[in-house]
């Protein structure tokens, strides 16, 4: 009797460590999965990123999101892709999804600051690092880190280029700015930066008006064509994203002031981003000088913060790129560093 106990004990035990040594592996015997089919990492490890961008609708986010799925590529990282359009609400469905499926981080690159803190918080709750792109959040205590241009400095130093070539006409020019959506911190940013350059400017410039457009290349439109009836002796635009300059170009052209920067006529043009747009006419020379961000710098530091956080790092609350104003003066000079003239010539 104590035989058959012994080898009932022992052949549950065998049978025991057989399951458990199971547990671990798919069902083709390769690296041990967690409950949502996602392969599970190894501490420290970075095996699975998920990528939510709010849009992709200009060649910056587009830019910036195959920047990410290179380097993801590069390091033998999985990247889960979601695209909102726009829709909040179906972002935060998409975080959450990523969430469920056990992501090793997070990058964010949210409608607004205000409707992301929702989705750092449940991040944060499920202990995933996240990573806040090129948009930050509004101010939470909330963990994350927001990987941002410094879009007041950028701004203001490419408008403070665009004041000493309206000093140099000799007379006072009037001026007009395209702000964008005033829930998107970046908007904000770079309309301070603007009205900080033109209240160091004196008397040399008079803003005679300031155009809502949200991002919308039609209220661009519109609100241009309504400024440019009121004020048709306007000598300077900066617009808060280069994706506008076609709106730009359109109501110019209709009025016959389209003219390049050495042409009798020429309106001072400014605009924010660097974009494939905005290096095609500088060249052509049409637009005067852009601010720049390096969109390749600041995706690389999104995923160096994931992987730095799964090693054990402390993450900043906040990276910033610095960016550069590039100039009919400097563009052969810094053409190599403007993400847009890259992606021009591949065009």
């Amino acid at each position: 009797m104590q035989n058959l106990r012994f080898f009932l004990t022992a052949a549950f035990a065998t049978v025991l460590a057989l399951v458990i040594a199971g547990c671990g592996k798919s069902d083709s015997g390769g690296a041990a999965t967690s409950r949502s089919g996602t392969p599970a990492s190894a501490p420290g490890q970075v095996k699975t990123v998920g990528v939510a961008f709010e849009s992709l609708m200009t060649e910056f986010w587009v830019a910036a999101f195959d920047k990410m799925k290179a380097d993801c590529a590069a390091k033998g990282i999985t990247m889960l892709e979601a695209v909102a359009d726009g829709d909040s609400a179906k972002q935060f469905d998409q975080v959450k999804s990523f969430i469920s499926r056990k992501v090793d981080g997070i990058i964010i690159v949210p409608k607004d600051g205000k409707t992301v803190i929702p989705m750092i918080k449940a991040c944060n709750a499920a202990n995933i690092p996240v990573v806040i792109y090129n948009r930050p959040a509004d101010p939470t205590d909330a963990k994350h880190t927001a990987v941002a241009p410094d879009n007041f400095a950028i701004t203001k130093g490419t408008v403070d280029y665009l004041v000493s070539l309206a000093k140099k006409t000799g007379r006072k020019q009037k001026a007009m700015i395209l702000i964008g959506d005033l829930s998107d911190g970046n908007a904000i940013g770079r309309r301070d930066g603007f009205e900080a350059a033109i209240k160091e400017a004196g008397d040399a410039i008079e803003v005679v008006s300031r155009v809502p457009t949200e991002w919308n290349q039609e209220k661009a439109l519109a609100g241009m064509q309504s400024s440019m009836q009121a004020h048709p002796d306007i000598g300077l635009i900066f617009t808060s994203s280069d994706f506008m300059f076609p709106s730009i170009k359109a109501v110019l052209s209709n009025l016959g002031k389209w003219k390049k920067h050495n042409e009798p006529g020429h309106i001072i043009l400014g605009g924010f981003d660097g974009d494939a747009t905005a290096y095609r006419l500088l060249v052509d020379g049409y637009v005067d000088a852009t601010g720049v961000q390096d969109v390749y710098w600041e995706a690389e530091q999104a995923l160096q913060t994931i992987l730095d956080v799964k090693a054990g790092k402390v993450a900043p609350a906040r990276i910033d790129d610095k960016g550069f104003a590039i100039t009919q003066a400097n563009l052969k000079e810094l053409e190599v560093r403007m993400w847009g003239a890259v992606v021009a010539k591949k065009k």
